[in-house]
């Protein structure tokens, strides 16, 4: 249809110029267009000139406060470089013989040790018979452990432990009473062996980290089970949680609480629970420090108030410092602190506590690159543990466990003197000065200890050296006659020695009681003499 409209009116248009003229057109040339040359026109641009005119700009803001919050920032010292680390070890051991007839060996080995786990065992071991000189005099001591501690990420860790140690001595005592009175007491070892066997355990958890708000917290507990082969058996159960709050990093406010029960049996049984509260404050400042605290003690409902306190000041900067303080609890006499103090006691005793206050004050400080401390102190002590024989003339001689009120007058005071590079002199010196209430003496306590040591260790650790020196007074007794006695004095003196032939092994030497004194710390009980001891050492 639009091709038709189309045709149509081209066919009009065609009609309508019929009287245009017609004619013919010559071309003479072709068009050719040309531009004639241009001139170049240089152009130069330049910069406009400068504005250095000064204007004053205003600009309006709007203030605002802001309230952020944040925690204050931790001043920490710089660090200053020290000196080189000693290379570790994962594992050590000593093994060694000597006179009379002795065996030692002590190791231990770290199986892991980062920063997650940390685990490793021990183990120890020391013999010596002297069987030869006087009957059944020896005794034998062992112990293994295994411990471990995880640290989780979450900042806490938790640690465990689980021991078992076995302790023999023998009843020799009749030895001195055949000496004494003439008589022919003889015995074999397993009729006059006394044993005790400890299996402990623990647990516990803590902060593995430093918190953010400086709260360090801990919670555990310790069980045991310490029985000897005379019947008797005790359990024990100690639990405790602590919790420290830092303020300025310097100043703590803790809080301690303590369920500590112990369940003893022989013929009888017997139980002695204690339970414990312990707030206290402790503040530093720069020349003074002072620790306020109570020790809240509950023992078959009667409750007991004790001090916690110690009051410090450094009247001569590093040279002279002063300190007073008075504190005070409850010491359980059991079967398990009796019998590590004095092996020969008889296991049927009365267990008990002994309640005390002590009060003390004294100086301490640093002359001439020489470290010492000396105090006194008075103590007040309800049922302090005494010990006397069961029988003068008993063929098994053993110690009864007496109890009285004793008061206490202490001298107390050390020294630590590093002469020169590798070589360091060190001492300390203890009079106690009793006065019981009942009994005439307080019976088989020492009076004075003085202990005076020497340590030379080569620059490149190799060579150590030392020396020790001991005195004790004679202990008080009762004779057989009832008369009071003393015991014969302390003379000991000894000499060790360790030589590393290379990183991984050495020597060691142990010349003990080099005087040859036969002491007896407990009546018919004299000390080994002269003894001997020499090994090898490792570590890997």
């Amino acid at each position: 249809m639009a091709f038709l409209l189309l045709f149509v009116c081209a066919a009009g248009a065609l009609s309508a110029q019929k009287d245009l003229p017609t004619g013919s057109v010559d071309i003479v040339k072709n068009f050719d267009a040309r531009l004639l040359d241009a001139e170049r026109v240089t152009l130069k641009p330049e910069l406009p000139a400068l504005d250095t005119s000064t204007r004053k700009q205003t600009y309006n803001v709007t203030t605002k406060a802001l309230n952020t919050e944040y925690l204050p920032p931790k001043i920490k010292p710089l660090a200053m470089k020290g000196d080189a680390l000693p290379k570790g070890y994962k594992g050590y051991g000593r093994l060694g013989g000597g006179l009379p007839s002795a065996l030692f060996l002590d190791a231990s080995y770290r199986l892991l040790a980062n920063k997650k786990f940390d685990f490793g065992l021990g183990m120890k071991h020391f013999q010596a018979n002297n069987s030869k000189k006087i009957e059944n005099q020896r005794f034998s001591d062992s112990k293994v452990n295994i411990d471990g501690t995880y640290y989780f990420d979450q900042g806490f860790a938790v640690e465990g432990k689980v021991g078992y140690s076995r302790k023999a001595t023998a009843f020799y005592g009749y030895n001195d009473l055949n000496e004494e009175l003439g008589r022919d007491f003889a015995f074999e070892y397993e009729d006059v062996k006394q044993r005790f066997a400890l299996f402990e355990a623990g647990a516990k958890v803590f902060n593995g980290e430093r918190t953010e708000a400086d709260f360090n917290y801990q919670a555990g507990f310790d069980v045991y089970t310490l029985q000897d082969n005379y019947s008797a058996r005790e359990n024990g159960f100690d639990l405790r949680i602590n919790a420290t709050k830092w303020f300025a990093e310097r100043n703590a406010l803790r809080i301690g609480l303590r369920t500590d029960l112990t369940n003893f049996r022989d013929t009888s049984k017997q139980s002695l629970n204690n339970f414990f509260l312990t707030p206290s404050f402790s503040f530093h400042g720069d020349r003074f420090r002072a620790k306020i605290g109570a020790v809240v003690a509950s023992h078959e409902d009667n409750f007991s108030f004790f001090p916690d306190v110690e009051l410090g000041a450094n009247i001569l900067e590093g040279v002279l410092g002063a300190f007073v303080g008075a504190e005070g609890g409850l010491q359980k006499n059991n079967l398990r602190s009796l019998s590590d103090y004095n092996p020969y006691i008889v296991s049927r005793f009365d267990a008990k506590n002994t309640r005390y206050f002590h009060f003390y004050g004294g100086v301490k400080g640093e002359i001439a690159g020489v470290d010492y401390n000396a105090q006194i102190g008075y103590k007040s002590a309800d049922d302090l543990a005494l010990f006397l024989l069961n029988g003068q003339t008993d063929s098994i001689a053993r110690f009864n466990v007496l109890y009285d009120t004793v008061k206490i007058v202490t001298l107390k005071a050390s020294i630590s003197a590093p002469l020169f590079q590798g070589f360091e002199v060190l001492g300390t010196f203890t009079q106690n000065v009793y006065s019981p209430q009942n009994e005439e003496k307080a019976w088989h306590l020492p009076s004075t200890t003085i202990n005076i040591g020497a340590r030379y260790r080569t620059y490149n650790n190799k060579v150590l050296v030392k020396a020790d020196a001991f005195l004790e007074n004679g202990v008080p007794y009762l004779d057989a006659a009832n008369e009071v006695q003393n015991l014969n004095t302390l003379f000991d003196i000894s000499l060790g020695a360790d030589y590393f032939i290379s990183d991984n092994f050495g020597l060691f030497m142990q010349l003990n009681n080099l005087a040859n004194n036969r002491r007896q710390r407990w009546q018919r009980y004299p000390t080994l003499g002269l003894n001997v001891l020499v090994g090898l050492t490792a570590r890997f």
